[in-house]
């Protein structure tokens, strides 16, 4: 028993340790580097079509379940 606690506590150490250890700077950079050129492109295009709808939802002064309806078509038929 006194074994297992041991190894229990070595492995949750080693984790801890491995969880905490900072990325070298080249595994950082690869990693970032694919997620952040697809990433913003589609995010951007998203935000675009949602200031648009939204201006004209204000623009048409709609409330509730009128502008939640317009913003569903106007998000879905822009783009």
């Amino acid at each position: 028993m006194r074994k297992v606690l041991t190894l229990l506590g070595l492995s949750l150490l080693l984790g801890l340790a491995h969880a905490a250890s900072p990325a070298t700077p080249a595994e950082a950079a690869s990693a970032a580097t694919p997620a952040t050129s697809a990433v913003p492109a589609a995010n951007s295009t998203q935000q675009n079509k949602m200031k648009t709808c939204n201006k004209e939802a204000g623009d048409k002064k709609l409330k509730g379940d009128e502008r939640k309806a317009f913003m569903k078509t106007c998000l879905s038929n822009k783009g």
